[in-house]
């Protein structure tokens, strides 16, 4: 069990307050790391949930959908327990309108969260782990990393793209000690598929062709998100890991 000791790690895990974020952020205290949240909300029954286990825990609040908000976040990550060993880009937005109908503005939105504060945060945290010689970082991607959904242009080309940015550092930074990988969950219940769930219909029609006869939860990501920080993976850089239920192989 040394290999997925993260004793004396800090890990950065962006919308770690909620959902699957929340869930990945006290999978890492439970393993050893001290957590910086980062959000645009506080939500402090997740930091008194990981000061439970043991484990420090910060919130760094910041709107990561503005490019010139990333040098400030990233200072104040650092600072707070003096290095970043993990960065987990986890926060997103998913707008649903048909394509013919999807704004400008929805477009937008989704790729300055989900794909382009993942380029800013990736690049700085970056630097400082390539200095030390040592880093893991770990991209959320999504089943539209691979699909092309429905009503959801934004979030799936986004998603394409994070598979992308994490091949691409991962080709440039696996020489230089810093492991980036991805995590491509499949439908989970959370809040960003509330809307989904709600329809029974398409509910029942997505989970009958699950594998595993269930939609996946927060918990379900714990295990894959502990490996890809830990020394465990230190020879794997590159991979989009889906976490699925078997989705994909249907």
């Amino acid at each position: 069990m040394a290999l997925f000791d993260l004793t004396g790690k800090v890990a950065v895990v962006t919308g770690g307050g909620v959902g699957l974020g929340r869930g990945m952020s006290l999978a890492l205290a439970e393993a050893g790391a001290d957590i910086v949240l980062v959000s645009s909300s506080v939500y402090p029954e997740t930091v008194q949930e990981i000061e439970a286990l043991g484990r420090k825990a910060v919130y760094v609040q910041a709107d990561l959908g503005q490019k010139d908000a990333i040098q400030g976040v990233v200072a104040q990550c650092v600072q707070a327990f003096g290095k970043v060993d993990i960065l987990v880009n986890n926060a997103g937005i998913i707008k649903r309108t048909p394509f013919a109908d999807h704004s400008a503005e929805d477009w937008q939105a989704v790729m300055d969260l989900n794909l382009n504060a993942v380029f800013y945060l990736s690049q700085a945290f970056g630097r400082h782990m390539i200095e030390r010689g040592s880093g893991k970082i770990i991209n959320i991607a999504s089943m539209l990393t691979f699909q092309g959904g429905i009503n959801v242009p934004g979030y799936t080309a986004s998603k394409h793209a994070v598979a992308g940015l994490t091949k691409a550092m991962a080709n440039e930074w696996a020489s230089k000690g810093v492991q980036i990988n991805a995590i491509a969950p499949g439908y989970m219940t959370t809040a960003n598929t509330a809307q989904i769930r709600a329809d029974e219909e398409r509910y029942q029609s997505i989970t009958v062709r699950i594998p595993a006869a269930r939609w996946g939860t927060p918990e379900d990501l714990q295990g894959p998100v502990v490996f890809l920080a830990s020394q465990a993976s230190d020879y794997v850089n590159g991979h989009v890991l889906c976490v699925d239920g078997g989705w994909m192989v249907r």
